[in-house]
């Protein structure tokens, strides 16, 4: 396999985050059952995935959706650490 190819693990990440969960719980419980990881392995695993321009390549309306979320995210805690309330 050649380094700007996905694996059959990445494609199946990729696929499962197509999917829209309604419960937490359930997408973590299937996480452990599908890819054998836990949450933190299979997100961190993920993360990496989205800076890959293969996988973007692959999906690319699930890579951009994951993208944006994880920017929200971060532009959050930015938010939050850097707030300093006025006294």
């Amino acid at each position: 396999m050649q380094r700007d190819e996905l694996s059959d693990q990445e494609r199946a990440i990729l696929d499962f985050e197509a999917q829209y969960w309604y419960y937490t719980g359930a997408k973590e419980k299937e996480i452990r059952a599908r890819f054998n990881l836990s949450p933190t392995q299979y997100y961190l695993r993920l993360s990496h995935l989205l800076d890959r321009p293969a996988a973007m390549a692959a999906k690319p309306a699930v890579v951009r959706r994951l993208r944006s979320q994880r920017e929200s995210r971060d532009a959050a805690r930015s938010w939050r650490q850097n707030y300093r309330p006025e006294r």
